[in-house]
């Protein structure tokens, strides 16, 4: 993967934005270590900071331009069919100077016009400039796997793969948005379009966006299909063409010029991914983290007997508390707003280690979204279809109110699943899936907040493509919301945080087109989640690993808190600091210390995290 920038004006010259794209293209560069450049000329500026992947020679850098000089591109990502689109470009008269991908995407854009976004399969962001039509169109691709933010301002345009991209071009102090502050606060990150700044937004996946004098112009071009495909298969058919598909998905993603491996945690997706990348790479490298001081997030074990059981080169990383604690202050001053999900630690870990020894890791984002591996989805299909069941959950609830709830060890983890599973019970569909998707009650986030501005029937209506009645309503919210605002942007961030390139064989878009058309049946059944992946590629795994529960990539946030990180709250979270911008109720943020301290601190210590993350953003890094 690479980092892309630019600045275009249709209007005014940026002749003299030279040392505003050196920049802006050095604070990619772990984006793209291998080689950095820029073109710039009256009305635009495109940079470009390289991780070379396919085609390593120098001929396949970027910005690159056709032979005319008319086209230009910045391109970050992969496609892996470039190759037969090659080959079909050829036959219309094109002539390749490179095996680069990114020749093959210009050129299908010369040829086929934005419509050639259609014929890609891959994860993507580029920018490619018209000089002829002064016109310059940006694009991301299908699920949000690749980031790219953008700024609009009297007839200024500045796109970048990441915020910090786009700061060194502007004069002008920025603001901070007050509702993506509120949904930070809700869901531990902020969803696209919003950033934290009024002024820059997110491009959404599966659009376009074109540039030029007469101003911006944006477009979907891609849906992920709601409808259940109507056409009666046979369950065989069904597995035969999964089996085809899923499996192409793979071993398209294994091309790379460079070493190139797979993350395996011992869980059912990247088990099966790993399994099918060894049929075609025999020294496949594997990597797993092993959790030194707390077995209870520790699947390391899992890991190596997957590993033992298909014969790949498998490393596992000691990580320990302290290494951990250690990539802390790394990781934030990375990431370009207020990013929550604690698990981003371990991300980061892992990535680290991992590009010691290859520049290409295959991973398994966007199985549960797609195949129904969250505890909300088995929750749907296991109770809400069995009202009886709720009696129970519910006498379950008050009784085990006099234990403890927290994440801190399998039992009080639990509990805390079971409240929050009882409180999503009394609601009604569309209510329930936005409590389960938030961090944060409503509650309390009126009493953390001093200024609130919308109710949850906003955020549902404006958030949520639909309501979640059905187990294959709520997957498709996810894959609108979660997966590519949550779980992509902490793999793409933590891996080019270490400029490894992570690639998700899960989000392959024609299997994604054919999978989301089944009945929800074929995800979960009888309480097996993802179902249709264990009936067709189980055969090449051990069977516990079959059996194994789905394990979070937690990292011991409550213990740290309580214990190794307790100066961060004293550092960020004191009445001093806090008072920097009074956003946050004092008296509510104490509560929520004192609630750590307490016997039952429940998920104090994650919102006391979500908190101590803006504070660092907005202490060193507002602008």
């Amino acid at each position: 993967m690479c980092g892309i920038v630019g600045i275009a004006d249709f209007q005014n010259s940026i002749a003299d934005y030279q040392n505003n794209i050196q920049s802006a293209i050095k604070e990619l560069s772990k984006r793209g270590p291998d080689y950095q450049s820029y073109i710039i000329d009256n009305n635009v500026a495109l940079g470009h900071a390289r991780l070379a992947i396919i085609d390593t020679s120098a001929k396949a850098n970027q910005p690159f331009s056709d032979l005319s000089g008319n086209f230009t591109i910045v391109f970050n990502g992969e496609i892996y069919n470039f190759r037969e689109l090659r080959q079909q470009l050829q036959k219309h008269g094109f002539v390749f100077r490179t095996e680069s991908d990114t020749e093959v995407v210009l050129y299908a854009f010369i040829h086929w016009g934005i419509a050639c976004l259609q014929y890609l399969n891959g994860d993507f962001a580029f920018a490619i400039y018209d000089k002829s039509k002064n016109e310059l169109t940006i694009a991301r691709d299908r699920f949000g796997i690749k980031p790219l933010v953008y700024y609009y301002h009297q007839g200024q345009f500045i796109f970048s793969s990441e915020i910090k991209g786009i700061l060194p071009f502007l004069k002008q102090s920025l603001s901070i948005s007050s509702d993506a502050l509120e949904l930070y606060l809700r869901l531990n990150y902020i969803p696209s379009p919003y950033t934290i700044y009024n002024e820059i937004k997110k491009l959404e996946p599966a659009h376009y966006l074109i540039f030029s004098s007469k101003g911006i112009s944006k477009q979907h071009y891609y849906s992920i299909p709601f409808e259940e495909n109507d056409k009666v298969y046979n369950e065989q058919t069904i597995f035969k063409k999964f089996k085809q598909l899923f499996t192409d998905a793979v071993q398209r993603r294994l091309i790379a010029d460079v070493p190139l491996g797979t993350f395996l945690s011992g869980g059912i997706d990247s088990s099966i991914i790993t399994a099918i990348a060894k049929q075609y790479k025999p020294n496949l490298e594997t990597f797993t983290i092993l959790f030194q001081e707390n077995s209870f997030l520790d699947e390391s074990k899992d890991a190596e007997k997957v590993a033992h059981y298909l014969g790949t080169n498998h490393h596992t990383i000691p990580v320990s508390h302290k290494m951990l604690l250690d990539n802390i202050y790394d990781l934030l001053e990375y990431i370009d707003e207020p990013f929550a999900d604690s698990s981003a630690i371990a991300v980061s870990a892992l990535a680290r280690y991992t590009r010691q020894h290859i520049v290409v890791a295959l991973s398994g984002d966007g199985a549960d979204e797609l195949y129904g591996g969250y505890n909300k989805h088995k929750a749907h299909q296991w109770v809400i279809q069995n009202y009886r069941y709720r009696k129970i959950i519910d006498l379950l609830d008050y009784l085990l109110k006099v234990f403890p709830s927290s994440r801190k060890n399998f039992f009080s983890n639990k509990i805390r699943q079971i409240h929050k599973l009882n409180e999503g019970l009394k609601l009604s569909a569309e209510y329930r899936y936005w409590h389960w998707a938030s961090f944060m009650t409503e509650p309390q986030i009126k009493k953390l907040l001093n200024h609130i501005h919308y109710s949850p029937e906003h955020w549902i209506k404006t958030l949520l493509p639909t309501p979640a009645y059905t187990l294959n309503d709520i997957l498709y919210n996810d894959m609108h919301l979660v997966l590519p605002n949550d779980m992509l942007f902490k793999t793409d961030s933590m891996s080019m945080m270490h400029s490894l390139e992570a690639r998700v064989p899960m989000l392959d878009h024609e299997t994604v087109n054919f999978v989301v058309s089944l009945p929800s049946h074929y995800k979960i059944r009888n309480g097996s989640q993802k179902y249709i992946l264990k009936q067709v590629f189980g055969n090449l795994l051990p069977k516990e690993t079959l059996l194994k529960p789905k394990h979070g990539f937690e990292v011991p946030m409550q213990q740290w808190l309580q214990n190794d990180l307790n100066f961060l709250i004293s550092q960020y979270l004191s009445k001093e600091a806090l008072t920097k911008h009074n956003l946050f109720n004092i008296n509510s943020v104490n509560n929520l210390i004192a609630q750590l301290r307490s016997f039952n601190p429940a998920d104090s210590a994650f919102h006391l995290w979500n908190l101590i993350v803006f504070q660092y953003w907005y202490i060193n890094k507002y602008r």
